[in-house]
């Protein structure tokens, strides 16, 4: 991101736009966890670093003269937390068990935590996009979808009785169904 962007999306932020925050916080906080990272610290201690270079972002809204900046501003504040943190921190006895080596913590981190909530939001989009095009197929399609699509899948004798299909005419028209259904995902650009 631009110096210029980053110090518009600043100034409109602290004006009080929650959604140049959001824009500021996405664009700046892989800067801030790169740092934190890089000073080993653990994943508890990053957290709180990162936490804490927000925190005084917020709280010296006022006193940052040059917008523009910001990201320098908030780069050299998180060192400066990584240095108090490192500082008084207890030296990490090393041991060669696997559970003492995986400093991973179970949570996710929030670059994680946003990757997933896109990757999320993508397959529900997706979903979506998928259930309509079903819905623009005919309904014999639609209720043979449908009943083939349960879990745990049904044997041809059950879709056969949920239908009125008869047993050999399932998988020829099934192939039809989905043919179909594939044409009007790609129409709609849904891959």
């Amino acid at each position: 991101m631009e110096r210029a962007d980053t110090g518009e999306l600043f100034r409109a932020a602290a004006a009080g736009d929650n959604a140049a925050w959001k824009e500021l916080v996405t664009a700046l906080a892989p800067l801030v966890w790169s740092i934190a990272r890089s000073y080993r610290l653990s994943d508890a201690d990053c957290r709180e670093v990162y936490a804490t270079a927000w925190f005084k972002l917020v709280q010296n809204l006022g006193r940052i003269r040059e917008p523009d900046k910001v990201g320098a501003w908030l780069a050299s504040t998180t060192r400066h937390e990584c240095l108090k943190i490192a500082k008084t921190a207890r030296p990490v006895q090393i041991d060669d068990h696997p559970a003492v080596l995986d400093l991973r913590s179970p949570e996710p981190t929030p670059e994680e935590a946003v990757v997933e909530a896109e990757k999320e939001a993508d397959r529900r989009a997706r979903m979506r996009a998928l259930w309509l095009a079903v819905q623009d197929l005919g309904e014999t399609c639609q209720r043979l979808l449908r009943v083939l699509m349960t879990s745990p899948p049904p044997s041809y004798a059950e879709v056969s009785a949920a239908t009125g299909m008869a047993v050999g005419s399932i998988g020829p028209i099934r192939q039809r169904c989905l043919a179909r259904l594939r044409a009007l995902l790609e129409e709609r650009g849904v891959r």
